[in-house]
């Protein structure tokens, strides 16, 4: 019987050679591929990070702690089931084994759309997802001592030409948006994407330009010029996307992210001084954030939402039922 490292190289390199074809049905068998060598590589790792110990409780999805009958206790696997994607990101951590789970998640959620017969992505953000998820392969072979280019054979060839041919793409991609002076710092970091293919080899038309207000984007991979205002709003949900549902959903509070009044567009940023500004159009947001009256701060939707007269929203509240009863 083949053993894990062997059938996670034989999955690898049939996700490769699958991707080699460039034909959108063996994309999708790529993903599935590829996908489950790499599982498969990973969990070879984190048996390997601890040659002492018994391989099928460290890949086993569920444990239990039962008497040894030496007045300690052993760890037992429930059932036959091994870690999944969350588990083994999880366990590489504690293991000490680097794993990009970012690459790997773009390819978990392309593979389970597909295993429901369906995807929101394009066939080149599928190729791209698997291109991206070549070194994730590279750096697993590294840590565990092994030489990829002398086991994959041609499959290696072609991981390394995509890599080089993607990692080449985006640095001249990114280059051309370098000089730009960005309103925010969080925009000048960030990647942005096309809304048609999802690609990130997203540049700048004039790449001498280094005015935001004069910014048009092209996408490398396939031709659509994204609007600049909405790839920021896109971004921006990105990167504070989850934060905002985490304090809606937790506390009922908007925020981080709200509509700027001045552009419309969903790109206004809380600052760590109780105030916002405009990643689009670079408004700021000035307003006392102090109530007169109680001394309480006085929250940004509470202002953009017309409450603001230097009294928080209680006491906002307070002064209109006085003046009703009045």
């Amino acid at each position: 019987m083949p053993s894990l490292f062997e059938n996670a190289i034989a999955s690898i390199r049939m996700g490769v050679e699958d991707f080699r074809q460039q034909d959108h049905a063996r994309d999708i068998s790529a993903v599935r591929n590829f996908y489950a060598g790499v599982l498969l590589l990973a969990k070879e790792a984190l048996v390997r990070s601890v040659p002492d110990a018994d391989p099928e409780i460290i890949i086993s999805a569920k444990l239990k702690p039962v008497p040894d009958g030496n007045g300690d206790i052993k760890m037992q696997k429930v059932g036959h089931m091994t870690v999944d994607f969350r588990q083994i990101a999880e366990r590489a951590k504690d293991f000490g084994i680097a794993l990009d789970d970012k690459a790997l998640n773009e390819l978990n959620k392309i593979r389970n759309d597909l295993e429901h017969h369906y995807t929101s992505e394009s066939a080149t953000a599928i190729r791209a997802a698997i291109s991206k998820g070549f070194p994730v392969a590279a750096s697993l072979f590294r840590q565990l001592g092994e030489e990829p280019q002398l086991l994959m054979g041609d499959a290696w060839t072609t991981m390394l030409e995509t890599k080089e041919l993607y990692d080449q793409e985006l640095k001249e991609a990114r280059a051309t948006l370098a000089k730009v002076d960005w309103y925010s710092a969080w925009v000048a970091s960030a990647a942005f994407k096309c809304d048609s293919c999802q690609s990130e080899l997203v540049e700048q038309i004039d790449a001498e330009n280094e005015q935001q207000s004069r910014v048009q984007l092209r996408c490398r991979t396939c031709g659509a010029e994204p609007d600049l205002s909405e790839a920021i709003e896109r971004l921006i949900d990105g990167l504070y996307g989850i934060d905002a549902y985490i304090r809606y959903k937790d506390g009922g509070e908007d925020g981080p992210i709200y509509q700027c009044p001045a552009c419309d567009m969903a790109t206004l940023i809380e600052n760590d001084y109780g105030s916002a500004d405009c990643a689009n159009c670079n408004e700021p947001l000035d307003f006392e954030s102090e109530c007169n009256r109680c001394g309480a701060g006085i929250r940004i939707q509470d202002y953009l939402d017309g409450l603001d007269e230097g009294l928080c929203s209680y006491c906002n509240y307070m002064r209109d039922k006085v003046m009703r009863d009045d």
